[in-house]
């Protein structure tokens, strides 16, 4: 499970990464939101990769004792997930309207040369 969780982040972070050096602002965008995604992923493994374990602390048994879940990351990776989302929707809007004021949609202005 913790080898394709690790690939899984690892290819969403490296396709993000050649997304973001893309020169059009929609990859860029696509490229931001899998690098967030990954991110999410990670968070949310941190926490633990246990199945069907409630996210208690028993009083009394140690820690190292005990696999539950940690309830804390996956809290964390909802509220990354409501953020992101609402961010992404506001850099969607930014860049219709530049493309529509501008007329075009690459990252430093320039058209490429046929």
């Amino acid at each position: 499970m913790e080898i394709v969780i690790s690939l899984a982040i690892g290819v969403l972070a490296s396709a993000g990464v050649w997304l973001v050096l893309r020169p059009r602002t929609f990859q860029v965008l696509i490229g931001l939101s899998l690098l967030s995604y990954a991110v999410n992923l990670f968070i949310f493994s941190v926490g633990s990769l246990s199945i069907d374990k409630e996210p208690i602390v028993q009083p009394g048994v140690p820690a190292n004792l005990v696999n539950y879940s940690d309830p804390l990351p996956q809290s964390l990776v909802l509220t990354a997930i409501v953020i992101g989302f609402a961010t992404t929707a506001l850099f969607l809007v930014v860049l219709l309207a530049l493309r529509g004021l501008s007329g075009g949609d690459h990252v430093d202005g320039q058209e490429e040369r046929p």
